[in-house]
């Protein structure tokens, strides 16, 4: 099995890495140091480099709290990076040096949080194999509700009805470059009030974050006579349409308004990606689910990928060892 050398990241890789997650087949601009870094106040980074010799060949975004390493908590999803010409064979041994590495730094365990498929730009599930190969447990697992946009997908006859409601009552629907409405007027108040929590981005945060990634966050709201009722926040990548907020005043969501959006979302605003993710519907780390709005996410068409968590020993880098014949 071939060697790999390990590295961490620091400040004067940022070109570097960054030219790195450009290519790689695995990817979104959530990999980029400026979306990690944005609250550097509150991780400890601990990502790390691959090398072959000189080259870089996979990087891992990641965090490090007390002798345990993260894939990087403030991300939704991480993993092993890396480009399309590495062969399984090399993603295992990569893992292997990794793992490796970590142990004689004295890390005992690597929770990895893998990324979902339908955000692959070519299928890339070998570090999945490495994990199960390395005896990883699996400790978390979510559910998205996608819909695939290449396939026609069914409205059920409720989702109808509230979108033809939504047209009736009138409803104008808005892409805006102005956050502080929806975040302070709808979703701030709902969260507290539902689940005595706050938004992941702060309003600064997620302004700060719009203008470093312009066309990957966006913004759509709905008014109802100039106020705004409802509205939700897309990070767009390459290949899906990702729903990071969705919110809306209770008392105004029978009216159609949430629906109506949606439904122009879906045929209309991203109606060439390949994926619309509504996000997930679980709480207790994957353990409960949120049935009503799973039910209102798959009334659209939407059906279930499942977005895995992993936890492995360090020291199991040696069972690594021997896989290949």
């Amino acid at each position: 099995m071939k060697n790999f050398s390990v590295k961490f990241y620091q400040n004067n890789d940022y070109k570097d890495w960054n030219a790195f997650i450009g290519q790689a087949k695995n990817a979104t601009f959530l990999f980029y140091r400026d979306f990690m870094e944005y609250h550097s106040d509150r991780f400890q980074d601990y990502s790390l480099i691959v090398l072959d010799g000189e080259k870089w060949v996979a990087v891992l975004p990641a965090n490090v709290v007390g002798n345990e390493v993260f894939s990087h908590q403030g991300l939704t999803y991480g993993g092993l990076v890396y480009n399309e010409k590495l062969k399984l064979a090399s993603v295992i041994a990569i893992f292997k040096s990794i793992l490796s590495f970590l142990n004689a730094n004295k890390m005992e365990k690597l929770q990895v949080k893998l990324l979902p498929s339908i955000y692959h730009q070519k299928p890339a599930e070998e570090l999945n194999y490495a994990l199960f190969l390395a005896d990883a447990q699996l400790i978390r697992r979510d559910t998205l509700a996608v819909l695939d946009l290449s396939k026609k997908n069914s409205l059920s006859k409720l989702r109808k009805r509230s979108i033809q409601k939504g047209v009736s009552n009138d409803f104008e629907i808005k892409e805006v470059t102005d956050f502080e409405e929806f975040w302070n007027k709808i979703l701030i108040p709902n969260l507290a009030q539902k689940y005595q929590a706050k938004p992941v981005h702060s309003l600064d945060e997620i302004i700060k974050l719009k203008g470093l990634f312009t066309g990957n966050i966006r913004q759509f709201n709905v008014y109802e006579n100039g106020i705004i009722i409802a509205g939700t926040t897309i990070f767009e990548t390459s290949n899906v349409a990702h729903c990071q907020y969705i919110s809306g005043k209770e008392d105004k969501n029978e009216l159609g308004g949430l629906d109506l959006l949606f439904q122009k979302l879906i045929s209309e605003t991203f109606k060439n990606k390949r994926f619309f993710d509504f996000g997930i519907s679980n709480e207790n780390q994957g353990r409960k689910l949120n049935g009503g709005l799973s039910y209102w996410k798959e009334s659209f068409g939407a059906s279930t990928i499942v977005h895995d968590f992993y936890e492995v020993e360090t020291s199991n880098y040696s069972l690594l060892d021997t896989v290949l014949l």
